[in-house]
């Protein structure tokens, strides 16, 4: 006849069945995958979001040469743009990201690589903050084709959640770039040339529309075109201002030098610079 268990002999047996079911609970359910290529994305992705660059490559790049006709093939060439990306390899991931627009044209992804190919070339461009000489001595050709980039992401997708963001920095791509314009503008002020300094004005808004500088330009052309005694393109310039940046500082003097010009029979004094 067996004994009787003494009590408590069975609270160790318990402690380790209920750990065990708590380790099991906290690891969830097994993950099921509905192929290889979408378990070596699916690890891919997680290691690449927590910046395991080796091997998040790794998996991605198996993916890509392993399974070539699965849908999780495109996506891994998108994740290893985000990775060149995230290695700050600017230029790299801005290849990868066209090569992805030109390979997928009808992806469901294609807006946002289309937008971070344009949004790798600004990040390539120089920083205001830390270049000299001054931007009118710079090469300035990475940023053009930033600008390049971004004019044809917004004029092609003009209404995604990237697209603000696009004509935030297009504006100020474009405002960098007209500074050499602005500079030889200032010169030709400075020496009373009127001829070349509305042709630098003309220019930075025809070559650069939109950019940051635009409401200043168009004021200080009306005042150029004064100078030269060119009383209806003062006036256009004018009403461009008020009309493309109503929210501009420049608009209330705009609009007192425009009501002056219309009503006075001849043209008032250019404004005082």
């Amino acid at each position: 006849m067996r004994s009787p268990l003494r009590p408590g002999a069975l609270r160790p047996w318990l402690l380790l069945v209920a750990l065990a079911l708590s380790a099991c609970a906290k690891r969830g359910p097994a993950v099921k995958y509905e192929s290889p290529a979408e378990e070596d994305y699916v690890k891919g992705k997680e290691e690449l979001d927590d910046r395991n660059f080796p091997e998040a490559q790794k998996l991605l790049e198996r993916v890509r040469t392993k399974y070539p006709y699965s849908k999780y093939a495109a996506l891994a060439d998108l994740r290893l743009a985000d990775l060149k990306y995230g290695q700050q390899k600017y230029v790299e991931a801005a290849d990868a990201y066209q090569a992805f627009v030109k390979f997928h044209p009808n992806h469901p992804d294609v807006e946002y690589a289309a937008f971070r190919n344009a949004l790798s070339r600004w990040k390539d461009g120089p920083s205001d903050f830390f270049l000299f000489p001054p931007v009118h001595e710079r090469d300035l050709a990475q940023v053009a084709q930033a600008a390049d980039a971004l004019a044809k992401f917004v004029e092609k997708y003009p209404d995604t959640p990237y697209t603000a963001e696009a004509k935030e920095l297009l504006a100020k791509a474009r405002g960098t770039l007209s500074d050499r314009d602005w500079y030889a503008y200032e010169f030709y002020k400075k020496r009373e040339k009127w001829q070349g300094a509305a042709w630098r004005l003309e220019r930075i808004v025809k070559e650069y529309p939109g950019s940051w500088r635009e409401p200043e330009v168009l004021y200080e052309l009306a005042g150029t075109y004064l100078k030269m005694s060119e009383r209806f393109r003062a006036q256009q310039a004018l009403q461009q201002l008020v009309v493309r940046h109503p929210e501009s500082r420049w608009r209330p003097e705009a609009e007192k030098l425009l009501a002056q010009l219309r009503s006075e029979p001849e043209a008032p004094p250019a404004p005082k610079w």
